[in-house]
């Protein structure tokens, strides 16, 4: 099954994942066990104590920690839908891992919605996580470049700052609360990549995004 959450259509995001179960399987109480199995929770804006709580809890480093400002949306929304309508689709997912190279560009990509698996995402489907940086999984592209992405994050207090330019790769990791479990999963599979990178220099930041798909949700 797809796990995708908020896509732009004609400008509105819609909730494509819930509307997927409702059409499978006919009813609001399937697709409440369906989200139920896969540990998915409704999305709701968090306050920064509760995000730095459920990082803790995820094995976050506390100073590799963000959350993603909520104008990103209107960032992706400038994008013309009848020419980036698939690249769209993959930046909204609710878990991803951006692998960037040196020069700032998107090098591999992870999301949800290409991992398959029930009733856990299978990150490491087709052995893709086996070297560094990943094999391919969803289809890159360059509509967010590390610099772009990296202005739309918002540090917290104990949030150590980094020059890009002293790394070979900046991963960027977006985790949230409402993907439960599956959150968890995608952050210790990364963190156990990360251990294959070699004499690699890798920067690995998280990036909260529960205030942006509350705010999606409720468009």
């Amino acid at each position: 099954m797809n796990l995708e959450h908020p896509i732009l259509l004609k400008g509105t995001y819609v909730p494509l994942f819930f509307l997927i179960i409702a059409v499978t399987f006919g009813s609001t109480s399937c697709s409440s066990i369906v989200q139920g199995i896969y540990g998915v929770k409704n999305p709701k804006e968090l306050d920064d104590r509760t995000i730095i709580r459920y990082s803790e809890k995820y094995n976050i480093p506390i100073q590799d920690n963000y959350k993603l400002d909520t104008s990103y949306l209107g960032y992706l929304a400038s994008f013309d839908t009848a020419i980036f309508k698939e690249q769209l689709k993959n930046h909204f997912q609710p878990l991803q891992a951006l692998y960037y190279d040196k020069t700032g560009q998107l090098e591999s990509f992870q999301i949800n919605c290409y991992t398959g698996g029930f009733p856990n995402l299978k990150w490491d489907r087709d052995s893709i996580l086996t070297v560094f940086p990943p094999l391919g999984q969803a289809p890159v592209d360059n509509i967010v470049p590390l610099g772009v992405q990296l202005e739309y994050l918002l540090a917290f207090p104990h949030t150590n700052s980094f020059l890009v330019e002293n790394f070979d790769y900046v991963v960027v990791v977006y985790w949230n609360r409402y993907m439960g479990r599956q959150s968890r999963r995608l952050i210790d599979f990364v963190q156990k990549n990360q251990k294959l990178s070699g004499d690699k220099k890798v920067k690995v930041i998280y990036v909260n995004t529960d205030g942006v798909f509350a705010k999606a949700m409720s468009e």
